[in-house]
């Protein structure tokens, strides 16, 4: 008799999953997406573009570098864009697939794939790995622990290195590494990065996507029932019950009673959850459609019609529709909103970006000297307010601007006008700008200041205030 469960427990350790080798289309397409998305994290670092890293978030210059574009953080409103389109592209992927970016692309299942792709290398298959948990310590069970762990932490500790990457030149970085003198803020993102990849690839897997991921909890109100999602045909299905191979799918229905599923329990061996998707729909359900690829096979072996399991939706299920009728029902009305939003989001920020000014300009005004009364080069009386003056050059090469002011008659600059900025730097500089002393009234006055580009002739405006004290 199998003893209760305490019901005062607040945690029950759960069994570990030892999910089965599977081969088929979505376990090819699974690891396309794994090859794809690796070979841009770990190869954007060394691509260069103008003689310096393509991507690169330099954080301590306040430049962050994405192939021709040098942003600063008053550039903050395209990573606000950024963040904004991310989130209208994952309304609309689930709307139409489910948790299709949870079983294809997401970083925690993309590096989970690769580290059990080294313990089925070195442990072997499912059968392998079960027995090899069970047995009694020894040198062959610790030898293929150890060395387990010692790729994981290989692979943990490039990753961390390459994430660290993205904000240090990569060529840098190295040389600190091999002269061992990587130190400060760079030495705990590498360790701290390559150890939660370490911890969640390698033990955490699906308690990450089950227990700690939000997407899970609330995919459901995003979900209808024409998404597209990883579905049982119980109608076909039903009911399960092993046979034999050799009877045929006329005399399935005519002398047993049952249905296609033969109760092999694959589907739950492969599963990267251990979940049983016959039970229907389920938030730990990931969307890889591993039990998709192994049930074809088993159908296959059995002469019957495959895509018992398949990604479908739950309106295509219980009404058979076929493939066409699906793909049209897949232009709804919230699809075609999401769509609508995300392609002008796109677009806004596209134009944006290719219409934004070559360099920035800021202006503030000196505090320790408001306006003041000075002598001119010709001896005359002339009133002064200074200001402290930044322009950014977002450019890859040397630029050159001329400074200019209107919006008070007699307007003058009495600082060089002419200001020349290094690529991709920022300069401050004090400008001085003056009026005859007895020209115009006292208070505050609206001022432009115009900077102008020599090189491209494009115009930067910037209000500020000319105050004018009581004499």
């Amino acid at each position: 008799m199998q003893a209760s469960t305490p019901s005062n427990l607040l945690y029950i350790s759960a069994p570990k999953i030892y999910p089965r080798t599977v081969q088929g289309v979505f376990a090819n397409l699974r690891w396309g997406f794994v090859g794809l998305t690796q070979l841009i994290f770990y190869g954007l670092p060394w691509f260069e573009w103008a003689n310096r890293p393509a991507v690169l978030f330099n954080l301590e210059a306040r430049r962050f570098y994405l192939f021709p574009l040098v942003l600063y953080p008053q550039d903050f409103i395209y990573l606000t864009a950024l963040l904004v389109i991310c989130a209208v592209s994952l309304f609309l992927f689930t709307a139409l697939a489910g948790r299709v970016w949870c079983g294809f692309a997401c970083p925690q299942t993309v590096y989970s794939e690769i580290f059990m792709l080294v313990e089925r290398w070195i442990e072997g298959d499912r059968p392998q790995r079960i027995k090899l948990d069970r047995s009694k310590l020894n040198w062959e069970v610790l030898s293929k622990k150890l060395f387990k762990h010692f790729v994981w932490g290989l692979i943990a500790l490039w990753t961390g290195l390459t994430f660290v990457g993205y904000f240090v030149p990569i060529e840098i970085l190295l040389r600190h590494v091999v002269a061992l003198n990587l130190v400060g803020w760079s030495l705990f993102w590498v360790f701290f990065y390559a150890f939660a990849t370490y911890g969640n690839a390698g033990f955490m897997r699906e308690q990450v996507c089950k227990y700690m991921c939000p997407y899970a909890r609330f995919q459901s109100a995003m979900f209808d029932a024409d998404t597209l999602v990883v579905g049982y045909d119980a109608n076909r299905g039903e009911p399960r019950g092993h046979r034999s191979k050799h009877i045929s799918t006329q005399m399935l229905h005519d002398e047993t009673g049952l249905g296609h599923c033969i109760d092999c329990q694959l589907c739950v061996h492969v599963c990267p959850t251990g979940i049983d998707i016959r039970e229907g729909l389920q938030y730990e359900c990931i969307g890889c459609g591993a039990c998709a690829d192994v049930c074809n096979e088993v159908m296959k072996k059995m002469s019957y019609p495959i895509h018992l399991i398949k990604f479908a939706s739950q309106h295509a299920i219980e009404n058979n529709w076929g493939f066409g009728k699906q793909v049209r029902r897949i232009f709804r009305t919230r699809v075609l909103i999401y769509t609508a939003l995300l392609l002008s989001l796109c677009f806004f920020v596209a134009y944006h970006l290719v219409h934004r000014s070559t360099f920035r300009v800021d202006i503030v005004r000196d505090r320790n000297t408001l306006s003041r009364l000075v002598e001119s080069q010709d001896h005359k009386m002339i009133l002064e307010n200074v200001y402290r003056f930044q322009i950014m050059n977002s450019q890859e090469s040397t630029q050159h601007y001329e400074v200019s002011s209107h919006g008070i008659d007699q307007l003058e600059i009495e600082t060089p006008k002419h200001i020349e900025i290094e690529a991709a730097k920022s300069k401050w500089t004090v400008l001085r700008v003056a009026i005859p002393a007895s020209q115009t009234t006292p208070g505050s006055h609206k001022i432009w200041l115009d900077v102008r580009c020599l090189d491209d002739n494009r115009v930067v405006s910037e209000q500020t205030v000319f105050i004018v004290p009581s004499l």
